[in-house]
């Protein structure tokens, strides 16, 4: 029984103190007509534009084979650090059955060409030192030699790089060694061991095997709506908000602008992108989503009020500020406004800081 007598003694307290709230808050009302009055402050205001984009490193490549086969070895791990030349890739040749007899074919009937050619010319030679064959004929006994040489070669060739994937030897040397064509960060690796792969070639894209950049290089890459696009040049200050990263802002200059707008689900969108400035002591990761604010003005140390309290009739603006007397109506004052961000505006003239605006409530729709 005491203990029920002792939640009604406390419910009864915090309904009590609930009523002098409220009491309290109404009593803030002019009249009890819901107006409110808020203070002119100083402070600051910036006018900008909003770009949604991503942090991206500012030179991205592909890592492409020119000869078709199997991943056989990878020589590096996602995050590793490259250089230029370094190994990257092994790829084994991977011939079907007839692949491999048309090579041998092909070996064995430029081996015979060729011996046949050589004979020819040897007998030439020898009927040219009797006087029995001219300088022509033996010129072209030579040539056609020459080209079955060089046609047994090439065969050769073409079955050790069908079988093994490597060639060695003459004037040229092929292997089966992917490797990086720059130095910078492995972004990405598209395949494993045992992966097939398709070559480059001018009329197939191939097979992407891994993504290079560097780093220590990195951009904002985003878009801005075209209502904004007009007022921002490049050159102007940026202030990046990273979505990973929320109490680590970055700064940065916007440095291009698209020409030409690209559209997407009905928006129209201009492609920026942003120089971020050195010597940050924040660690960025490509792909890191963020929002750039590109600074149009910026004004410190101003008188500001929120927009919603500034009156506009026709080109004169004004603001409703309290009556001399207690009983008295609101009166209103001129004032010439600033700038402004949609929220706040800059009063420059008209009020003073700690000057008091009447706030109204929001009237009801019947």
């Amino acid at each position: 029984m005491r203990k029920v007598m002792r939640l009604l003694a406390l419910a009864v307290v915090v309904a009590g103190a609930a009523g002098a709230i409220y009491a309290w808050v109404g009593s803030r009302d002019d009249n009890g007509s819901g107006i409110t009055l808020v203070e002119a402050e100083i402070g600051s205001i910036t006018e900008k534009a909003l770009a949604v984009g991503q942090i991206e490193p500012r030179e991205r490549f592909q890592v492409k084979s020119k000869i078709s086969g199997i991943v056989h070895r990878c020589y590096a791990e996602v995050g590793d650090q490259v250089r230029a030349g370094d190994a990257l890739f092994e790829i084994a040749p991977d011939p079907t059955p007839q692949e491999l007899l048309n090579v041998d074919h092909s070996v064995r009937s430029s081996e015979a060409s060729f011996l046949k050619a050589r004979g020819d010319f040897e007998r030439g030679q020898e009927l040219y030192t009797d006087g029995l064959m001219s300088k022509g004929d033996l010129d072209a006994l030579r040539e056609t030699y020459e080209l079955a040489r060089i046609a047994r070669q090439q065969a050769s060739d073409n079955r050790d790089l069908t079988r093994s994937g490597r060639v060695s030897g003459g004037e040229t040397e092929v292997e089966t060694i992917i490797r990086t064509p720059a130095s910078g960060t492995l972004l990405s690796r598209a395949v494993n061991v045992g992966d097939p792969v398709v070559p480059l070639t001018s009329y197939q894209p191939g097979t992407e095997l891994a993504a290079v950049a560097d780093m220590s290089d990195l951009i904002f890459k985003g878009t801005v709506d075209e209502i904004d696009v007009g007022k921002i040049t490049v050159g102007m200050p940026c202030r990046i908000k990273v979505g990973a990263l929320p109490e680590a802002p970055v700064t940065g200059r916007l440095s291009r602008i698209a020409p030409q707008a690209q559209k997407n689900e009905g928006a129209t969108l201009f492609d920026v992108e942003i120089e971020l400035d050195p010597g940050q002591d924040v660690l960025l990761r490509a792909g890191y989503s963020a929002n750039a604010d590109v600074v149009i003005r910026e004004k410190n140390d101003i008188l500001l009020i929120p927009e919603r309290l500034v009156l506009f009739e026709g080109e004169a603006t004004f603001v409703e500020v309290p009556g001399e007397g207690p009983e008295a109506e609101p009166r209103k004052v001129a004032v010439e406004l600033g700038l402004s961000d949609g929220l706040n505006v800059e009063i420059a003239s008209g009020l003073a800081a700690g000057d008091q605006v009447v706030q109204r409530p929001p009237k009801e729709i019947s």
